[in-house]
C-alpha cells in the first residue's frame, strides 16, 4: 500500500501512532517560560521540567515553544556602549583572569551600564561575587560615577572586611577619592583590567550581557523610581530562581548552600 502511495513506511507507522496529548506540558512550559521574565530556553526549561518530575527532551521542548510562540529575549538585538574616558592608574590586574575557584565574599567584580528612563539614559551599577557569580551588591541612579559605585557598596550585606579584591575595568567612575578612601578602611585591594582588554574582567562583561538582555531589553523606565523597584526584583530573582548554566544549572543561594 506504501509503495502504491508512493510514501515511505516511517511516515505511515508515525501517522498512525497515537499523538501525545501536550495540553499540560504546553501549560507549564507557558508558566515557566512567564514567571522567569520570558529570558528561558530550552536547556533551563528542561532542567525546571526535571524538578517537577517531567523527563522532556530539548527538541520536544523547542518545537512546543515554537508553537506557542514562546521566544526568549536573548534573539533581541544588542548595542555598543559609546567610549568613555579611561583610568590611567597604574594599579595592575591583580585578580590576573582568575575568576573560577574563589573563596566567598573574597573577589568582588564590578561595572556599570546605561539605562533608559523617561527618554533619558540613567545609570546601574552591579557588584558580583566570583565565588557564585551572585548579585551582591547594586545601585542605579542619574549619573556614571563614583557616588553610584559607592552606593552598590552600600548594599553589600555583611562585613565589607571581608572583601580581600575589588577588581573592574579602567572607567573613570571608579577612580575617585571617594571609593579610594572607602577602599582604605576596609582594606580592600584594588585591581584594574588592562586598558583595552574586556577579558580581563570577563565575568562581569558576561553577567552584564545577561543584564541587558534580561531586564533592560530596550524597555523606557517611567522613573528612577520604578527602575529602581524593578532592579531590586531582577536581583532576587538573578540570585534566588535563575538557574545559571555556569553552577551546573543550580541559583546562586543553592550553590552557596551546597558549597558551605
Amino acid at each position: 500500500m506504501c509503495k502504491c502511495l508512493e510514501i515511505s513506511r516511517s511516515t505511515y507507522y508515525y501517522e498512525a501512532s497515537s499523538k501525545k496529548d501536550d495540553t499540560e506540558l504546553e501549560q507549564e512550559i507557558e508558566r515557566i517560560f512567564y514567571e522567569n521574565k520570558e529570558v528561558y530556553g530550552s536547556r533551563k526549561m528542561k532542567k525546571e521540567l526535571k524538578k517537577l518530575g517531567k523527563q522532556v527532551s530539548r527538541r520536544r521542548i523547542c518545537r512546543i515553544m515554537k508553537r506557542l510562540g514562546l521566544i526568549s529575549v536573548y534573539t533581541v538585538a544588542k548595542f555598543k556602549p559609546q567610549k568613555q574616558q579611561c583610568n590611567e592608574s597604574p594599579v595592575k590586574n591583580e585578580l590576573a583572569r582568575q575568576f573560577d575557584n574563589q573563596p566567598p565574599n573574597a573577589v568582588i567584580v564590578g561595572d556599570l551600564t546605561y539605562v533608559r528612563v523617561n527618554y533619558k539614559w540613567n545609570y546601574v551599577c552591579i557588584l558580583i561575587d566570583l565565588f557564585n557569580r551572585e548579585i551582591v551588591g547594586f545601585s542605579a541612579g542619574l549619573h556614571k560615577n563614583a557616588q553610584l559605585v559607592y552606593d552598590a557598596f552600600a548594599t553589600i550585606k555583611g562585613n565589607l572586611s571581608e572583601i580581600e579584591l575589588f577588581h573592574t575595568d579602567r572607567g573613570s567612575e571608579f577612580k575617585n577619592y571617594l571609593i579610594d578612601e572607602m577602599l582604605d578602611v576596609f582594606q580592600i585591594k584594588r585591581s584594574l583590567s588592562m586598558k583595552g582588554c574586556p577579558y580581563d574582567n570577563a565575568v562581569a562583561e558576561a553577567n552584564f550581557k545577561v543584564f541587558k538582555t534580561e531586564f533592560v531589553r530596550g524597555r523606557n523606565f517611567v522613573s528612577l523610581e520604578q527602575l529602581k523597584l524593578e532592579l531590586a526584583d531582577y536581583v532576587h530573582w538573578f540570585n534566588n530562581i535563575r538557574l545559571h548554566g555556569s553552577l551546573d544549572y543550580r541559583t546562586p543561594a543553592e550553590y552557596r548552600v551546597l558549597t558551605l
